[in-house]
């Protein structure tokens, strides 16, 4: 535009407020991410496996269908902690894939492209950006594990009774922090490896590799050293543990203060790699 003409007005609209600036990211990523066809349906399959829950909590508090098709209650036919860790086991699985498919490209994409300093020259921190990348997963997740699993919880605690709710409402808070420390770490993991590895293949092979190797390294280190400290840099066996430490069952031998430690490790590992690769600038030499 000509400077002569004088026509140029800066902007006089409604500012984006800074604590939700970083939410401008997921709301363009989804746009791409929902084109295709599998993440749509594969996110839809993530929803099978609590519709079933839910099935299965109505059933077994319908009398009526259950002397239909004479069907005895027996002791494995209760809601209790172990249903919902298998549930958070089955859908963190789900977690882990939907994880494999959208995280690798979250950053590689914009480092490739060298369009990192297009964001951070605007009034945008790199805890911002992180922060607009780590949402758009953490959403995703989101409404594949906690979110369901309090409906069901909401489901049983309306057809068990408010007695119920009251003995087991310590339950709701295992699910939603159990569901959120596994999302935090699928986020932290995707986002350094996405970071560090351009190509998004390598990336999502590397992210199934951090998981199966390192399953297969504990196993060996207990064999050889006998001892139950291997399992420590195993995520999953990690996972195993606080989750049932969450919701009231025993699952393996390691302790919950150790467990912990072991995940604040691995994403403290994490934020640094992801600290290193995210400047607003790089030198080429």
């Amino acid at each position: 535009m000509a400077v002569y003409k004088r026509s140029y007005r800066g902007y006089a609209g409604e500012m984006t407020p800074e604590w939700s600036r970083f939410l401008v990211i997921p709301r363009y990523a989804y746009r791409t991410l929902f084109q295709s066809k599998m993440l749509v349906a594969f996110f839809v399959l993530c929803f099978v496996y609590p519709l079933a829950c839910a099935a299965f909590i109505y059933v077994i508090h319908n009398l009526g269908f259950l002397a239909t098709y004479r069907i005895r209650v027996t002791d494995w036919m209760v809601v209790n902690g172990k249903f919902f860790l298998v549930f958070l086991h089955v859908q963190g699985v789900m977690a882990f894939i939907l994880t494999a498919f959208v995280g690798p490209s979250l950053i590689s994409a914009d480092l490739a492209n060298s369009a990192l300093p297009l964001y951070l020259c605007r009034p945008f921190s790199r805890t911002e950006y992180v922060l607009g990348k780590m949402s758009v997963i953490a959403i995703l997740l989101s409404m594949i594990t906690w979110v369901p699993g309090l409906i069901l919880f909401i489901i049983q605690s309306s057809l068990e009774g408010f007695g119920w709710f009251q003995q087991d409402v310590w339950m709701a808070g295992g699910i939603f922090l159990g569901a959120w420390i596994w999302i935090l770490v699928l986020s932290f993991l995707a986002l350094a490896l996405s970071a560090w590895v351009r190509w998004k293949l390598a990336a999502s092979a590397l992210l199934l590799a951090t998981f199966f190797v390192a399953a297969g390294f504990s196993q060996l280190i207990d064999d050889v050293l006998h001892t139950k400290k291997g399992l420590l840099i195993n995520l999953v066996g990690v996972m195993e543990t606080i989750w049932g430490k969450l919701l009231g069952v025993h699952i393996t031998d390691i302790s919950f203060p150790a467990a912990c430690c072991s995940l604040g490790v691995a994403m403290a590992v994490c934020l640094f790699l992801l600290a290193r690769k995210l400047k607003a600038f790089e030198v080429v030499r």
